[in-house]
């Protein structure tokens, strides 16, 4: 089985820049999408960025030019650069593994594996 543990999350300011790492044991995942998710107080799981085993990236718009995801695939960690913080980026942040081979989807119930989560507050 696979386990995704997050971590990097914290209390920062808006402007400020945060970096999220997620490690995966049990399973290489080098073959495989990795995504970020989000999920704030009384919102829906939002897509914010996943990148495949081709390497190709993607985002949701509202972090494009702010956020850049990488894998480490030899630590089985995947990244999360987050710069120019705001207040609207602060929720629990999710990291998830796609098992299907090719899979770039931005829906949450296309990932298998979810890790716990990490959260990120951003203040004014």
């Amino acid at each position: 089985q696979v386990q995704l543990v997050e971590s990097g999350g914290g209390l920062v300011q808006a402007g400020d820049s945060l970096r999220l790492s997620c490690a995966a044991s049990g399973r290489t995942f080098s073959m495989y999408t990795m995504g970020w998710f989000r999920q704030a107080p009384g919102k829906e799981r939002e897509f914010v960025a996943a990148i495949a085993w081709s390497g190709a990236k993607f985002y949701t718009d509202s972090v494009k030019g702010r956020f850049t995801i990488s894998r480490d695939n030899a630590k089985n960690t995947v990244y999360l650069q987050m710069s120019s913080l705001k207040a609207e980026d602060t929720a629990v942040y999710y990291c998830a593994l796609d098992r299907r081979v090719g899979g770039a989807s931005m829906q949450s119930a296309d990932y298998d594996y979810w890790g716990q989560g990490t959260q990120v507050t951003v203040s004014t």
